[in-house]
């Protein structure tokens, strides 16, 4: 179903809401959780020489963007909430872009790395296409995007007061492709278990090093289920 502007700024604003009123939850319920397995997807993939340019992309209270800072690069963190944006900068004391993901202002060319973990799903699949094409065009040549999202089959709507998209590997490769990414590999989370136990989709993308795809709208093919 097509949804207006004002149905995509109500999306944003609530979703964004939920994560003001529980910021410090957040922090103290997600501060120790592992993503090592993702933070080593992204940095074992970009080609250029250390330290890196980084942009933890939904950065939350901060926990990666020490991570990354521990291990030497220059990480930037973006995120939509204010709340958990002072969070991050008070305990990483990295620069914090505090930004909208549907109103995104990024310099062209600046990062080698994207890490997106756990954060576009939260992104109205409407405007999906848009979003990607623009951390596309924020990423050097042969720069590297990682992902990490709740899997599904297409659906979409209202988690309480927190909107998220869910796709499962064949959808999300051909939003991805059609943004201009080539694949590098993709796994499922947590390790070591059932596929049906593993309700998270990693994936690991790359920006051509020889051409930048131009922010027309792409030729999307959305055909199949998972």
């Amino acid at each position: 179903m097509h949804q207006t502007t004002e149905d995509i700024q109500r999306i944003a604003a609530r979703t964004l809401a939920h994560y003001d009123r529980n910021a410090q939850a957040f922090w103290e319920g997600t501060r120790g959780h592992d993503v090592s397995q993702n933070i080593s997807a992204l940095l074992q993939n970009v080609q250029a020489d250390p330290p890196f340019e980084i942009l933890d992309f939904g950065c939350g209270p901060g926990r990666d963007l020490m991570t990354f800072k521990a291990l030497g690069h220059h990480v930037t963190g973006l995120e939509g909430s204010p709340q958990l944006a002072a969070l991050a900068r008070a305990n990483s004391g990295c620069e914090v872009i505090e930004q909208n993901f549907l109103e995104l202002h990024l310099a062209g060319a600046r990062f080698d790395g994207v890490f997106a973990n756990a954060v576009l799903f939260h992104v109205p699949s409407q405007e999906l296409s848009r979003v990607l094409r623009e951390l596309h065009t924020a990423l050097k040549p042969g720069g590297v995007l990682f992902s990490s999202n709740p899997r599904g089959d297409g659906q979409e709507g209202w988690n309480g007061d927190r909107y998220g998209a869910f796709y499962g590997w064949g959808v999300w490769q051909d939003y991805m492709t059609a943004a201009g990414f080539l694949q590098v590999t993709h796994y499922y989370r947590p390790a070591g278990l059932p596929r049906e136990q593993q309700p998270w989709l990693a994936s690991v993308w790359r920006k051509s090093a020889s051409r930048e795809l131009g922010l027309g709208a792409p030729t999307l093919t959305v055909a199949r289920a998972s």
